[in-house]
């Protein structure tokens, strides 16, 4: 069978959700998997614009799976956003935020103040991503700050992600809203900007030219790739569909129908 792995590659940087599972159900056999992806010597980080869990979360998660990582080997949008805006506000202050437990996690831990809906006019900077518990008060307070200036920040663009039983509402669908209400786009941590990918590259010590990022979106993980200047593979066990790989511009490197393809 031909090997779709380009034979120079060092090193995988791995999409999440679609590429490893749907929701709780896994793609394919995990553990033979990474397995595999081991046997070939690969080194292995995780880039995902789910920002709904720590780090720490989604090793037990793949523990469960039966596939063992460290928590420095994954990199979330969440860990994203609160990174950037450490930049801009290295002393950390008051922050509304709408989001999970990931987001939350990451700004606490970069000495930012979550403030409540009650609070909310004393923000500095808004930040959204995925909540479960979405409200219209949450987006009433988001969409008041921004309008009156205040940075706006997303954890990531996706408006889906997959589950078993089809497509859901992403980070990108509530964001869309704020923009709507607004006329203001926010600044994005997660695929396709580089910046989750850039980090991930960095803690596994390869080149862009070593370094093949795999992901099942074609706007998110394909365009982050190759923003980032690495190699990209599509894997078809998630959002995108084969016809729309073969006529994205720039040329995705390698399509394959799933992650134990890629490997095998």
């Amino acid at each position: 069978m031909t090997d779709l792995l380009p034979a120079d590659v060092k090193s995988l940087i791995l999409d999440m959700d679609g590429v490893l599972w749907k929701t709780d159900e896994p793609i394919g056999d995990l553990p033979a998997i990474f397995d595999r992806i081991r046997a070939r010597g690969l080194k292995v980080a995780f880039a995902t614009n789910n920002g709904t869990q720590t780090p720490d979360q989604y090793a037990e998660r793949l523990a469960k799976l039966g596939v063992a990582v460290e928590p420095w080997q994954i990199i979330t949008s969440a860990l994203g956003v609160a990174n950037l805006l450490s930049q801009k506000f290295p002393s950390g202050g008051p922050i509304f935020a709408i989001g999970g437990q990931g987001v939350m996690a990451a700004l606490r831990q970069c000495g930012f103040e979550l403030l409540s809906i009650e609070d909310a006019p004393k923000a500095q900077a808004v930040v959204m991503g995925v909540d479960w518990q979405i409200n219209y008060e949450k987006m009433r307070e988001a969409t008041l700050l921004v309008r009156r200036g205040v940075p706006f920040y997303a954890t990531n663009p996706d408006k889906t992600f997959p589950t078993p039983r089809g497509e859901v509402p992403g980070a990108g669908a509530w964001i869309a809203v704020i923009v709507t209400a607004t006329g203001i786009g926010p600044i994005y941590a997660g695929k396709p900007a580089p910046y989750l990918l850039d980090i991930a590259r960095e803690r596994l010590g390869t080149t862009r030219e070593q370094t093949l990022v795999v992901g099942d979106r074609l706007e998110t993980d394909i365009g982050g790739g190759q923003a980032a200047g690495c190699r990209v593979a599509l894997v078809l066990s998630g959002v995108s569909q084969l016809e729309q790989a073969q006529i994205w511009k720039p040329k995705v490197d390698v399509i394959a129908r799933d992650l134990a393809r890629l490997v095998e």
